[in-house]
């Protein structure tokens, strides 16, 4: 009877190993291509020419400050969403968790790379001087203001173009 025992043991944990075995190695993606990284490369504002492949995330980050009547929005032509196309975007506070009256804030527009091809992404930005109105949500395109009858004159908004290449 010890035989019988034994044996059924040694099934047990064999049983068990191939198990294991087959939980440890069920974790790839059964593909010979690498991952994609689950965090979108970052890519700094100055940077005006993107290379990304096919699926890829990546974010363009931008300084804003409400309090100064300063802000970004994804401008127009849009990106051409056979090529790029938009998944929103987040705003953090620079004062960190705790909001602070006039601080700043990091604007952050995500982006998917959908297929090959090339096209531009624009952001405008808006300021105190400058000709465009908006809610300050980065979501629309600024309307361009009536002109005051002030004597300042206020100037063109900022557009910063973007070449985006996806391959």
């Amino acid at each position: 009877m010890r035989t019988a025992s034994t044996s059924i043991s040694r099934s047990r944990a064999a049983v068990t190993a191939v198990a294991l075995l087959a939980l440890a190695t069920g974790c790839g993606t059964g593909t010979d291509e690498p991952e994609k990284p689950a965090t979108p490369s970052s890519h700094p504002t100055q940077d005006s020419s993107i290379s990304a492949e096919v699926g890829e995330r990546f974010t363009l980050t931008v300084k804003e400050n409400a309090s100064t009547r300063e802000h970004w929005y994804l401008g127009d032509p849009a990106p051409d969403a056979s090529v790029v196309r938009s998944r929103g975007h987040k705003s953090e506070s620079d004062s960190g968790d705790e909001p602070v009256p006039g601080a700043g804030s990091s604007l952050t527009f995500t982006f998917e790379a959908t297929g090959k091809g090339s096209t531009e992404i624009v952001l405008t930005h808006c300021t105190f001087a400058t000709t465009c109105e908006g809610d300050g949500s980065g979501t629309a395109s600024p309307t361009r203001a009536a002109t005051p009858s002030a004597s300042a004159t206020p100037s063109e908004p900022e557009r910063v173009t973007y070449t985006v290449t996806v391959s």
